[in-house]
């Protein structure tokens, strides 16, 4: 039987915000409640309706449920040290986008934060339905441009996995269950970010 923890993570906020937004953190375990196909049409169908500059809508999605050849093929382009963690996922997925506009060569300066737009959607849905989202930098661009043959005009940002809240954190590396047992969450302070006024460098 499956040594379940749930981890109470306290978000010390300033101001009062959606519960969906205070509650949702970055798991590295994940319940081995399977997710399903219908599941991951819910979080497409969510991010799908993110805006985006002039509807462009950059984003493509590379996806594999666990025990699939495409989660394995997915897997394999992650990096050594999200390859410690991220097989406890039930869902991986890649994020791509499309760097030129649709009607001429020209570059798309804001893809990529229409690309965040639609993870923003994604994580929202995602929390909705008891899902926990982890967000990777970690992966082998290159390779996974190659291996899922995207043309040029395309660039491979970030990978995600997905699964259910719980675990076993006992299975993580000791380094990592420090991490995910750790109930105090941290942020910058508002004035850290946001300026009533001209920028500041804090360098930071």
């Amino acid at each position: 039987m499956e040594k379940a923890v749930t981890i109470n993570k306290i978000t010390p906020v300033d101001y009062p915000i959606l519960n969906s937004l205070k509650n949702r953190w970055s798991p590295r375990m994940f319940s081995k409640d399977p997710l399903t196909e219908t599941d991951v049409k819910k979080l497409l169908e969510a991010g799908r309706w993110a805006p985006s500059s002039s509807n462009i809508q950059p984003w493509r999605v590379i996806w594999g449920i666990k025990g699939t050849e495409m989660y394995d093929r997915i897997f394999n382009c992650l990096d050594e040290f999200n390859q410690t963690w991220a097989g406890n996922a039930q869902l991986l997925w890649i994020n791509a986008f499309k760097k030129s506009m649709e009607k001429n060569d020209k570059e798309n300066f804001h893809a990529l934060h229409d690309l965040g737009l639609f993870m923003g959607n994604v994580m929202h849905q995602a929390t909705s339905m008891g899902i926990a989202v982890h967000q990777m930098a970690g992966v082998q661009f290159k390779k996974a441009h190659e291996e899922f043959e995207f043309t040029d005009d395309y660039h491979v940002a970030t990978a995600v996995a997905f699964g259910y809240f719980g675990g076993n954190p006992d299975e993580l590396p000791d380094d990592l269950k420090k991490q995910e047992l750790k109930e105090m969450r941290q942020r910058k302070a508002q004035e850290d970010f946001a300026y009533n006024g001209n920028f500041q460098n804090k360098n930071q």
